[in-house]
């Protein structure tokens, strides 16, 4: 009888550890077609940001990988100096090849271990001979709880949504 209840004590504690594991916030962002020649894919990074603005998640950065050293990752000017230029690149996980127009999907992880609060997920984008654009996301953090929220960018960003699941 006690075996049997400390089995299903375990199982029940393996069972609360996977939930809080699968925190994790998914994020669509939208690069939309621009008529422009020539065209130059945008660099993009989506990080997820306290009250105080303060990096807390690093999502993704979409930069082209061929070219050696950071050239051009300081034009995301936002995400160069909230924690950018202490990357080393390329970085496992996080950094990713520029994309063409479309809808392209970021997950942030991790999510269990934040206090409760506001954050925003923020998308920046900066295109060589084009704009820069950046928007912010915000949504409430409750720990066990649902959250969304969008966005649109004007220009170098279209749509923006994020889906927040406990």
């Amino acid at each position: 009888m006690r075996s049997s209840l400390s089995l299903v004590a375990a199982t029940i504690a393996v069972a609360a550890a996977d939930t809080a594991l699968a925190a994790s916030a998914t994020v669509t962002v939208e690069i939309p077609r621009i008529d422009a020649q020539p065209y130059r894919k945008p660099y993009v990074a989506v990080w997820l940001e306290d009250a105080t603005g303060k990096q807390v998640r690093m999502g993704a950065v979409f930069h082209d990988q061929a070219r050696i050293g950071v050239r051009w990752l300081p034009e995301l000017r936002t995400w160069w100096r909230v924690g950018g230029r202490a990357m080393t690149m390329p970085a496992d996980g996080i950094s990713r090849p520029t994309q063409a127009p479309g809808r392209h999907t970021v997950t942030l992880s991790g999510l269990e271990g934040l206090a409760p609060g506001r954050y925003a997920v923020v998308v920046e984008a900066a295109r060589e001979k084009g704009g820069r654009e950046l928007v912010k996301v915000p949504f409430e953090w409750r720990a066990g709880r649902r959250a969304a929220g969008s966005a649109r960018g004007n220009a170098e960003l279209g749509a923006i949504a994020v889906s927040v699941q406990p």
